[in-house]
């Protein structure tokens, strides 16, 4: 095995994710996202069938908010256990949690098995991810992280383009359960290609980190504050009531002091370093998705586009991502933050772009091109910002660091898609979403024009 401190790697005489000391840990690792990337994409596709089959109309926004809500406290303390004892217990835990909640959501009788289900899902996947993450670092040497992170980006792609028909076909001609119980067996085999890897791992002195000179309590609490936390605002922005006011209010106050201390010193204010490159990670997906969770409103509803074309946006942006991070990961003469700011600012044209198509006399086929070009935004910043947390994180805090990325992200996309629901409430509706859309994609393009302006000052004089 590779020793990432010396830099000496198989990619000297050959692939930097193939080489022969790598083709396990890259297949396991391109596999398990995979899979996960799948569950996410088609979950959406099945929802109406599984919720009218099961009667859970009054908890359809459920099976999301519960799987984000476990992901927050299964990211927290799969980070916490990597940095204490390595990646290898994550490793092994968190692909069983993900088995067996579809196992259980695929099984189900009733809404409330299926969300026990959705919460082992969530929490296997907030776990699995953070322990990739630290394996990347221990199996590939640094300048190899970017092809790792690359191929990371690119294992959405192929379920970005056939993920939620496949699911359509399935729900439609057999059973909404194979959504869920046709990805066990794979999960599974994905399981079974980390024994090797775990087997290396274990074999290896840096697996497990020295004793953190500097432990961090009251960890776990904090995670299951701030994910009910954000049960509580998820609740109150979809059921936007005088009566569902406190329970916003009792969300935020759980929320903030929850997020300090499962976010780096400084992360909220963008002070320069590692804080502002983790809050990076929740202003690019937050402006990004807030902006797409509206494009196939705007497509169907103003400008009557087919449910198929008001998609074709979604899966363009994809390619455009999938094409960005295999191009970053050829650019290792610049810096992560270069990259980073780039991301940003091709994702702020975009954003600001999108107003033009918010109008009913607006281009709509202008979105195809622009979300292109988004999705190139993205994948040339987001890989980058993982290479950077590693390149500032010790093996004490990778699992931390790495963490409080996830949960930035997950924070970020919930506040800002969160916002153009209440815009859309205030200002418009779904059926005219025109006059809250336009101030929605300003407003997140401006978001994307601070990312970059705060990581600029990361970057290093040469």
């Amino acid at each position: 095995m590779l020793d990432p401190a010396s830099g000496s790697s198989g990619a000297e005489s050959g692939s930097a994710l193939w080489a022969p000391d790598r083709r396990v840990p890259t297949l396991a690792l391109i596999l398990l996202v995979t899979l996960a990337a799948f569950e996410a994409m088609s979950v959406g596709t099945a929802l109406p069938t599984l919720v009218a089959e099961l009667g859970g109309q009054d908890l359809y926004s459920w099976p999301f908010t519960s799987f984000l809500a476990a992901s927050v406290i299964g990211t927290v303390l799969s980070g916490r256990v990597c940095d204490r004892l390595g990646p290898v217990p994550s490793l092994i835990v968190a692909p069983g949690l993900f088995f067996a909640g579809l196992v259980v959501a695929g099984v189900a009788e009733n809404m409330w098995v299926l969300l026990l289900g959705r919460v082992l899902q969530g929490a296997g996947a907030g776990a699995q991810i953070v322990a990739l993450y630290v394996m990347v670092a221990l199996v590939y040497p640094e300048r190899d992280r970017p092809a790792a992170f690359g191929a990371l980006s690119a294992a959405w792609v192929v379920p970005s383009l056939v993920g939620p028909g496949l699911a359509g076909l399935a729900t439609e001609l057999l059973s909404w359960r194979l959504v869920f119980l046709g990805l066990a067996p794979l999960v599974l085999i994905g399981w079974l290609l980390l024994i090797p890897v775990v087997k290396t791992l274990r074999a290896r002195p840096d697996t497990v980190p020295e004793q953190s000179a500097e432990p961090r309590k009251g960890l776990p609490v904090a995670a299951v504050c701030a994910a009910v936390g954000l049960s509580a605002l998820t609740w109150a922005a979809e059921h936007p009531q005088l009566s569902s006011l406190a329970l916003g209010i009792g969300g935020l106050v759980l929320l903030a002091p929850s997020l300090r201390r499962l976010l780096p010193p400084g992360t909220l204010l963008g002070k320069p370093g590692l804080p502002v490159v983790v809050l990076s990670r929740g202003l690019l997906s937050g402006s990004f998705f807030a902006v797409q969770a509206y494009i196939p409103l705007v497509l169907a509803n103003v400008h009557g586009y087919s449910p198929t074309l008001a998609g074709v946006p979604l899966t363009v942006g994809s390619l455009g991502w999938s094409a960005a991070a295999a191009w970053q990961a050829r650019q290792r003469g610049v810096q992560s933050e270069v990259m980073i700011r780039r991301g940003f600012l091709l994702l702020a044209v975009a954003l600001a772009g999108a107003v033009l198509i918010a109008p009913a006399w607006g281009p709509a086929w202008l979105i195809y091109p622009l979300w292109a070009v988004a999705g190139f935004g993205m994948g040339t910043a987001m890989p980058n910002i993982a290479v950077r947390v590693l390149a500032l994180s010790t093996p004490n805090d990778r699992g931390f660091n790495g963490a409080a990325a996830q949960v930035c992200d997950m924070f970020g996309s919930a506040a800002l898609i969160g916002l153009g629901g209440v815009l859309v409430g205030a200002l418009a509706s779904a059926g005219q979403p025109t006059a809250a859309v336009i101030p929605l994609d300003l407003v997140m393009a401006g978001f994307a024009l601070l990312g970059a302006a705060l990581i600029s000052r990361n970057v290093r004089k040469v």
